[in-house]
């Protein structure tokens, strides 16, 4: 079956109405992919241990991305993030860098207003594995 537009342009071309184009639907767990990304931007930052029943399993690590629970409602979203940060930067400031730079990035890639970003720091890591001497 072929159909034929009448006025010549495709049905689906930008001048169409965005209301006629139909509604873009973002699941929360694409939500929390991306998030998820956007944490591993930010220097010092790492991630959490898994949890089973609600106690860590294994330890949490700088290396492994941080854990990411999304809700999207609307055209807005809420997050919550699990994190460990690499110690001696401040917790404070750390986490006020991850949340704005989760609220530009998510509204960047998404078109989606974050409402609402809770953090919960894991674990303090040392950055460098120094070495120690005993004199």
């Amino acid at each position: 079956m072929s159909v034929v537009a009448s006025s010549g342009t495709a049905p689906w071309t930008a001048s169409a109405d965005p209301g006629e184009r139909g509604v873009l639907t973002i699941a929360d767990s694409a939500v929390e992919h991306i998030a998820a990304r956007a944490v591993t931007e930010v220097d010092g930052v790492g991630g959490s241990s898994a949890r089973v029943l609600g106690v860590a399993v294994g330890g949490e690590n700088l290396d492994r991305g941080a854990k990411v629970s999304a809700t999207v409602f609307g055209g807005s979203a809420a997050l919550a993030v699990r994190l460990s940060i690499g110690y001696p930067r401040s917790v404070r400031g750390t986490t006020g860098v991850v949340r704005d730079h989760l609220v530009r990035r998510v509204g960047d890639l998404t078109g989606l207003m974050v409402e609402r970003v809770d953090i919960t720091v894991t674990a303090l890591h040392a950055e460098t594995a120094g070495t120690r001497r005993l004199l």
